[in-house]
């Protein structure tokens, strides 16, 4: 036998559709502090990046433009980790798989060829700017996510 209270619940109309909501996925340990400095992160490589590009962009527009593409990878990084489902999951694999490329990439040129940045990226020398986390931070996060893959519920759907 169900309550009043059971009951109101189920019939009551949901505040939010399917279609609109933005489903969370629930994080706690090593996951929130991926999340926490994958926003930090984002911030600061906006921040820079702004700031870079508007008031000398034309000193080193390679550089800059490399600082505001983090800067997106940062972001999309940290949304993809806090969004549930295989989609998400998927961004979130995609966006850590490019930051290690980029920070690898960058980071070798910015030894070997020098020249090439004239002022630092967020990447240069493997993230020396921001502690070496960008260089540490995408592997730690693809073997967060290779422990939490989206599972399946019986109706099929991933959460």
């Amino acid at each position: 036998m169900t309550s009043h209270r059971e009951r109101l619940e189920e019939t009551a109309p949901s505040t939010a559709s399917p279609a609109t909501a933005a489903p969370r996925r629930s994080i706690s340990g090593i996951g929130r502090v991926l999340v926490v400095v994958y926003g930090i992160l984002a911030l600061g490589a906006t921040g820079r990046s702004f700031v870079q590009i508007a008031e000398r962009f034309d000193e080193a527009p390679l550089a800059y433009s490399l600082s505001a593409l983090a800067a997106v990878v940062y972001i999309v990084a940290t949304l993809a980790l806090v969004r549930s489902g295989s989609g998400w999951y998927r961004i979130a694999w995609a966006t850590i798989s490019f930051e290690l490329l980029g920070v690898l990439t960058i980071g070798t040129l910015s030894i070997l060829e020098p020249q090439l940045f004239p002022e630092a990226t967020v990447w240069s020398y493997f993230g020396a700017g921001y502690l070496f986390i960008p260089l540490v931070l995408p592997p730690l996060g693809m073997w967060w996510l290779a422990r939490h893959r989206p599972t399946r519920d019986l109706t099929g759907t991933t959460a």
